[in-house]
């Protein structure tokens, strides 16, 4: 094909868009709208939901030695309570309302387990400084999976 065909082309295509266009718009936001579906729907499927829980009476000024966490993929849900100790280690509580038989709490190559107990109550103590990630062996439907968060700050 030569030059001339190319652009012939082209301005055939920028006529047939502009028709449709102008009889036939795209209705305002569509695009950011399916981009947002989109993303939510990734999201949703591969990835669990990290919300901030803060309590009603939180302090205004000043570092609070507590944070809550919560994760959630639609299935299971992870509840952690963060607390800072003295020499700049945390304790971290957590509660899971699946049937979970092992945590792991996984900062960089550093890894500890803990067993979960009656009513999915688990804790790890001695939990250094930086990003951390929290996986859990569930067992749902005679199926064994992994719930993992993603990654936050302590």
């Amino acid at each position: 094909m030569e030059t001339d065909d190319f652009a012939a082309d082209a301005a055939l295509f920028a006529q047939l868009r502009a028709a449709w266009q102008e009889r036939d718009p795209l209705p305002a936001g569509l695009i950011d709208r399916m981009v947002a579906a989109v993303a939510v729907e990734d999201l949703s499927r591969e990835y669990a939901l990290l919300t901030l829980v803060e309590g009603e009476y939180a302090e205004v000024r000043g570092e609070s030695d507590t944070s809550t966490l919560q994760f959630s993929d639609g299935k299971t849900s992870v509840l952690l309570h963060v607390t800072a100790l003295e020499g700049g280690e945390h304790r971290i509580d957590g509660w899971v309302d699946a049937a979970a038989h092992e945590v792991r709490l996984v900062q960089g190559e550093r890894e500890q387990k803990s067993k979960v107990g009656e009513h999915g109550r688990f804790a790890f103590d001695g939990v250094r400084t930086g990003l951390t990630r929290v996986r859990l062996a569930i067992t749902r439907d005679d199926e064994a999976s992994w719930f993992q968060t993603p990654q936050f700050e302590i």
